[in-house]
């Protein structure tokens, strides 16, 4: 058996996989904010818990982290979770629970679970998209993860917006500090800032991403525009990673991914950009939803 946790701001989640990928045991407790030794104890706490539910030792041991992880220390960085950054997680996590442990991204694992048995399952290249309140992704190939030599595999928010327009330049600054970045338009807050600018709304002022699809199902004209300019970008986007990588699937997890219209309307607007005549790639929406993470981490 396998056992998973996702070290999030608010939870520390685990489950427990057999090798069918059948859950086991699953159990959550509140993460202790700012409290580093704290969360050691928490997530040693839990593992004790999700043991004794699933009645065995998990000898394998995974877990998915906000942020950048350095694939030769383990330490995380550019997290939200600042309280780990600069810290051996990896290590102090060996220590605690006295077993090896296997560390990524969060987004990382999102990939990993749905490429193994989700929507990407069958696919020989799979990417894993984030639509939330920040934009990330993974890349697994051949059901295995690839983080790449610097830990950063996947991480497609943090490149320009591809063929930008007059309007779209120099774009709004990213969460990184640099103008223009993907995540800059399609994370959540961004879209609901776009569509702020666009109504002369003061930014932070305006309907929330939710709001505004809310508003474009009930046919209002600014929320209509503003989504279809939030999928226009999002095909010149993903039209990037299938240039590049060429996956047989995308994977859309986050928030944003439950906007239903978005895999009717943005394959097509992912094919003008696509390299050739031949587009094959399926955009579906994640099966695992909000376990995707920590299903991921045990799949580690």
């Amino acid at each position: 058996m396998r056992l998973g946790l996702d070290y999030g701001g608010t939870k520390i989640e685990g489950v427990v996989l057999d090798a069918d990928g059948v859950e086991r045991a699953r159990a959550r407790v509140p993460t202790p904010r700012h409290d580093y030794d704290g969360g050691i104890e928490a997530i040693r706490g839990l593992t004790e818990r999700l043991e004794a539910e699933a009645g065995a030792r998990i000898e394998q041991v995974g877990i998915g982290v906000p942020g950048s992880v350095d694939r030769g220390t383990g330490k995380v960085s550019m997290g939200n979770s600042t309280w780990l950054s600069g810290r051996d997680l990896r290590g102090d996590l060996h220590a605690a629970l006295d077993r090896p442990v296997k560390i990524a991204n969060d987004a990382n694992c999102f990939a990993l679970s749905e490429a193994k048995d989700g929507g990407g399952a069958g696919g020989e290249v799979v990417f894993g998209v984030i639509l939330g309140t920040g934009v990330g992704g993974g890349l697994v190939v051949h059901g295995r993860l690839v983080e790449g030599i610097n830990a950063i595999g996947g991480e497609w928010g943090h490149v320009p917006l591809p063929s930008p327009l007059d309007a779209e330049r120099p774009g709004p600054v990213c969460s990184c500090g640099v103008h223009g970045h993907t995540e800059a338009w399609l994370s959540g807050p961004n879209f609901a800032a776009d569509h702020a600018r666009s109504v002369g709304a003061p930014v932070g002022d305006g309907p929330t991403a939710p709001e505004i699809i809310a508003l474009a199902d009930l046919g209002d004209a600014s929320a209509l525009a503003s989504l279809a300019r939030f999928e226009d970008r999002l095909g010149r986007s993903l039209a990037m990673i299938v240039n590049i990588l060429d996956p047989d699937v995308i994977v859309l997890g986050g928030g944003l991914s439950n906007v239903e219209r978005i895999y009717r309307n943005v394959p097509d607007l992912i094919k003008p950009h696509v390299f050739g005549k031949r587009f094959a790639t399926r955009l579906v929406r994640n099966v695992h939803g909000d376990s995707s993470g920590v299903r991921g981490a045990a799949w580690l």
